[in-house]
């Protein structure tokens, strides 16, 4: 009797296992086809070709984006689906003379479309601390470009090519120039901070002041005391016991300074 179910513990971890590895295999396989397009009733996919004959602006650099490799296999014409696999197929759009949100899906205005492929994110915007683009009161597009315009700027790409500029649109306070700067604001905003989610406050990385020691810790050398934890040839033994640098008392203005360059108020 144990053997048998100990044989039937080992078919049910396999099946499991392999369950699991069709998951993932199918969320991979999300990168370039579709399985499920947005739906307009009554209407079918007209490709590519047709919406670039009023949206000359977003589709001028869209070949060349992964958006535009995006496809839904049962469509017609084969291959050329890139825009309706996020707005939904345009022919009663079309044939409605165009208008903004006539027979056509906005993304920008419902994520729904964003999530079918970017399951990760979707997730994410359920975390504790998030951006509210849950609640319909931000959208993808607003640090997003999904027609990959942004690959002509610097940095490239479809995601916060700008770097902070979206985020300064919001934080305005956090991203302005300062006297002394933090230099990690050179790496971005998201340095520190998961931009979708975080189980963290202020969708911090890490809770604690180990986000900060990522950068600032130091390897002891000679004419160091044992046991001494330094930082810039200060002492922090007792000072890293307070909490983290931020919330500590010390390194309150942890965006940059006017007055002082060890970023205290």
């Amino acid at each position: 009797m144990g053997t048998t179910r100990i044989q039937h513990a080992r078919i049910l971890m396999i099946a499991g296992t392999a369950l699991a590895g069709g998951l993932l295999i199918s969320c991979s396989s999300l990168e370039r086809t579709l399985v499920v397009a947005p739906q307009i009733p009554d209407a079918t996919f007209t490709g590519n070709r047709s919406c670039a004959d009023c949206h000359v602006n977003y589709t001028r650099g869209f070949a060349s984006t992964p958006h535009a490799r995006v496809q839904i296999p049962a469509a017609k014409p084969v291959g050329e689906t890139g825009c309706e696999s996020c707005h939904g197929p345009g022919s009663r759009h079309i044939a409605a003379g165009g208008g903004r949100g006539k027979f056509i899906v906005n993304p920008g205005k419902d994520p729904s479309a964003c999530f079918q492929c970017h399951l990760e994110t979707r997730a994410q915007f359920h975390l504790p601390q998030r951006h509210p683009v849950m609640e319909g009161k931000m959208n993808c597009v607003q640090c997003h470009d999904p027609h990959g315009l942004e690959i002509l700027k610097p940095a490239g790409g479809m995601s916060m090519a700008r770097a902070d500029e979206p985020c300064a649109q919001c934080h305005r306070d956090q991203t302005r120039p300062r006297v002394y700067a933090h230099e990690a604001m050179r790496e971005g905003c998201t340095a520190c901070h998961q931009p979708h989610g975080s189980i963290n406050a202020k969708m911090l990385i890490q809770p604690d002041l180990n986000l900060c020691l990522r950068c600032h810790a130091q390897v002891q050398g000679a004419g160091v005391p044992n046991g001494q934890f330094v930082i810039g040839a200060i002492n922090h033994s007792t000072l890293v016991t307070r909490g983290a640098c931020w919330t500590s008392g010390c390194h309150t203005a942890i965006h940059g300074s006017d007055i002082n360059h060890h970023l205290l108020y």
